[in-house]
């Protein structure tokens, strides 16, 4: 028995673990429009992945490749994003953390493979031939990714998420990358000029890597 006035050693001394922030209307409005954005992404970025790695594939681009396995990887990463912001990860900060490194990390995976590609296509004189489903494919995206792309950063503003401006940037990246390739597809098409196809490849890797560092860092957005 504990004498009066004493502190019982059979107290527990393990504190409750802390509760998540509170989030206010606002911000869960946001996450859900940034959640709906990205199912939005991913079905695009499947079918648009898909379709420009079969027609890079028949018409020899590696340009035109590049850009459907940076289609998949945006997929990825809208994927990740749908997972930041489902059940109870959706206050927490190391899920967060865990959602920016995953999307950064997918800058990082297409840089290597367009770049010995690009230069491969660049020594040996690889000519690609034209490939209207390309064209009409990039203007697409350079149409409707910026759209995107912006919508997820002003969200990701609200949302003081560093992992929704990376994917964000991506959506923006593609359309970069779509205006490179079709002015390289359209050079080929019109004027024989198959070097702008793996210049257009380079510059998709370059690119790449800035925004992959950028979005592993939490640059340009409220980290």
């Amino acid at each position: 028995m504990t004498p009066a006035g004493a502190i019982s050693t059979d107290a527990p001394t393990t504190q409750a673990p802390a509760q998540p922030r509170e989030a206010s209307p606002e911000w869960l409005r946001a996450a859900r429009r940034a959640k709906l954005l990205s199912w939005i992404s991913l079905a695009w970025m499947g079918a648009e992945g898909a379709v420009a790695v079969t027609a890079g594939i028949m018409a020899g681009s590696i340009a035109l490749i590049g850009f459907g396995v940076d289609s998949a990887i945006e997929g990825f990463a809208s994927l990740v994003i749908v997972w930041r912001f489902t059940g109870r990860r959706l206050l927490s900060h190391a899920a967060e953390e865990r959602a920016q490194q995953l999307v950064a990390v997918q800058f990082f995976l297409l840089a290597p493979f367009v770049t010995v590609e690009a230069v491969r296509h660049l020594a040996t004189g690889h000519e690609a031939e034209t490939s209207v489903i390309g064209m009409v494919l990039t203007a697409t995206s350079l149409v409707g990714m910026p759209l995107l792309g912006v919508a997820k950063q002003r969200l990701a503003a609200t949302l003081g998420s560093s992992a929704t401006h990376g994917e964000g940037a991506q959506n923006l990246l593609c359309a970069y990358l779509a205006g490179a390739v079709f002015l390289g597809l359209a050079g080929n098409a019109l004027f024989g000029w198959w070097w702008l196809d793996p210049i257009a490849a380079l510059l998709i890797a370059a690119v790449a890597v800035k925004e992959g560092r950028e979005a592993w860092r939490g640059e340009a957005c409220c980290a």
